[in-house]
């Protein structure tokens, strides 16, 4: 951190800001001066130039190639001019350009690394316009690197020293950091009376409201406690948009669910997860909508059932569970109530703009095994999916998020017959070719020759998709193949809580993501506990569903605002909740890690 943004008593900021504004000391060395030259004209001017002269020059090159979007040329100008051969200002601005260029190529820890140089201890000695450069730099690259409550209190910091165009972007940005923060990453000890810890608190009180009504009240409840803190002078655009929101309540929601069927036992779950969470919120003392249930294995015909909901007053319809209804709804341009529907349609389909849709889909957690992945550092990964239509799509998912922050897929292994899974991993890890270089070496040698085979070492990772089984059989296997030392991640359908703990040891070491639910993941949430209670039931893979019901219930009155802040991200027991483009629902998780027969939560990582 840069001295110049420490807090100081208010009679000495003016005087500190100005010695801060003043030009760099001659031990320091010049910054480069603004400057209307083109690149190539700065460039020839510093071969004609004595050495620091032309370092500087070369640095204002660089600047301007970087500013004109030319990064290659930019790092070329750079690395012509080696940072030990500057002075600490020059070095500073380099490596705040450095840093810029890294994170222009997507490539967060190549910018911090940057910004870690020896030089920065003396930033708070440069101008001020320097300092927000370079720390407006470390902002940016924290939360490209997925540090975002270091992002926050970066902003934070600097904030006093931004001009007052800079200053709003900058509190938006602060804002919609912490916000995207997971519910147990809001309370940091130490932080409660400072500003930041007074952001925090800002969003712990937005998310623990169930209502936009509450939402709003906790808002302004906060504000009369911290009026002059800069969120309560300014309120967040999302926050201001709450107010319109909250004018327009939901009274009555229709759960349009099956009771007969192939799906009645889904239905059962998703219902009783549902009621729980309207039973919660009354008991809580809140005014929750009437609830009006209709089976819709009866249903005749879908526009009689929204005539007879309209007839109702109904203003919201939760459901159908069926996907052949969900894909009747988005084939039409227009529905008459908005529709919170609980499968998924076709992907292809352009829906109405009143239908959203939400499930477990198995390609959030493809998605979130990507991101966690590359979050770690990971860049080249093998992909093990059953072979037919499911593990299509969660090969895809993974596949487009995976390559899209710019990971390597090296092979993908379609698990089909457990006969031939042993082989299936040895020729991935190429054994094969090493059990016969060691064949030939001793026919070569003659007599015996110790040689223990050995893999291939560019896989850092795989991605699993598995039922309990199949994974109780992968981890040995990868063991016994040499490869038990590469981090496994999964999905959530190798995790069956009904197991017993002998069951789990075959899956030391295997990282998987699950829902708040059963992981226990929700601190400030009793309800899986009071539902585990009536029906046992709840507490084995079925949570899954109790989940998803209980925050079908709790999205209700909140589409409006994810849809009209699409920043917005809701804390629910089935996940992180957020809204897609298309209007579906899209789940991050928690992690969790097998370890002696024990299922063990992993902490948070913010990316």
């Amino acid at each position: 951190m840069i001295a110049c943004l420490r807090p100081l008593p208010t009679l000495f900021l003016a005087s500190f800001l100005v010695a801060c504004a003043s030009s760099p000391s001659s031990q320091l060395g010049e910054l480069p001066p603004p400057t209307q030259s083109s690149v190539e004209q700065l460039l020839q001017q510093a071969d004609q130039s004595k050495p620091e002269k032309a370092a500087l020059l070369r640095l204002s090159a660089a600047d301007q190639a970087y500013r004109q979007k030319d990064l290659g040329q930019a790092v070329r100008i750079l690395e012509q001019t080696p940072l030990d051969s500057l002075k600490p200002a020059q070095q500073i601005f380099a490596s705040t350009l450095g840093a810029e260029i890294a994170l222009a190529r997507n490539n967060a820890k190549a910018a911090l690394k940057s910004l870690n140089h020896p030089s920065m201890q003396h930033l708070g000695e440069l101008p001020v316009q320097q300092q927000t450069r370079t720390q407006l730099a470390r902002a940016r690259a924290l939360e490209a690197d997925g540090q975002r409550l270091n992002a926050a209190r970066e902003r934070v910091f600097i904030a006093p020293l931004l001009s007052e165009s800079a200053t709003s972007e900058n509190h938006e940005s602060i804002w919609r950091l912490i916000q995207a923060l997971p519910q147990d990453a809001l309370s940091v000890p130490g932080e409660e009376n400072t500003e930041l810890g007074r952001w925090l608190a800002l969003a712990r009180a937005t998310k623990s409201a169930g209502t936009l009504a509450l939402q709003q009240a906790a808002i302004d409840q906060w504000r009369a406690a911290n009026p002059q803190h800069p969120a309560a002078l300014q309120l967040p655009a999302p926050l201001r948009k709450l107010r319109e929101l909250a004018s327009q309540p939901i009274n009555k929601i229709a759960l349009l669910l099956p009771e007969e069927g192939q799906l009645a036992s889904v239905s059962r779950a998703l219902r009783n997860g549902f009621m729980a969470a309207h039973y919660q919120a009354q008991q809580s003392g809140q005014r929750p909508p009437s609830i009006e249930v209709y089976d819709s294995s009866r249903l005749t015909s879908l526009d009689d059932f929204y005539r007879q909901a309209q007839a109702a007053g109904v203003q919201l319809v939760i459901g159908p569970l069926e996907k052949p209804l969900v894909k009747q709804l988005g084939d039409r341009e227009q529905l008459p109530i908005t529709t919170l529907a609980l499968n998924y349609g076709n992907a292809s389909q352009e829906s109405p703009p009143q239908l959203f849709q939400f499930g477990l889909a198995a390609e959030d957690e493809a998605r979130e095994a990507a991101r966690r992945a590359w979050s770690d550092g990971m860049r080249r990964g093998v992909v093990m999916v059953p072979s037919g239509e499911w593990g299509d799509r969660v090969l895809q998912a993974f596949q487009q998020n995976w390559q899209a922050a710019g990971g390597s897929l090296i092979a993908v292994v379609r698990i089909d017959q457990s006969a031939r899974l042993a082989q299936q991993i040895a020729e991935l890890f190429q054994l094969r070719q090493s059990e016969a270089r060691g064949k030939r070496l001793q026919s070569v040698l003659g007599g015996e020759v110790t040689a223990q085979p050995s893999r291939r070492r560019d896989i850092d990772f795989i991605f699993l998709a598995a039922t309990p089984q199949q994974a109780q059989q992968i981890k040995p296997t990868l063991a016994f193949q040499y490869a038990g030392d590469v981090p496994v991640y999964a999905t959530s359908h190798l995790y069956n809580p009904k197991e017993e703990q002998n069951q789990y040891l075959d899956l030391e070491g295997i990282q998987f993501c699950e829902t708040p639910w059963l992981l226990n993941a929700s601190p400030i949430d009793n309800l899986p506990q009071l539902v585990g209670s009536q029906w046992p039931q709840a507490s084995g893979g079925l949570g899954r569903l109790y989940a998803m019901g209980a925050d079908a219930y709790r999205l209700a009155p909140r589409l409006a605002q994810l849809k009209t802040m699409p920043d917005t991200r809701i804390d629910g027991l089935s996940g992180s909740l957020s809204l897609s483009p298309d209007q579906r629902i899209q789940r991050q998780l928690p992690w969790a890690t097998f370890h002696d027969g024990q299922v063990q939560r992993l902490p948070a990582n913010s990316y």
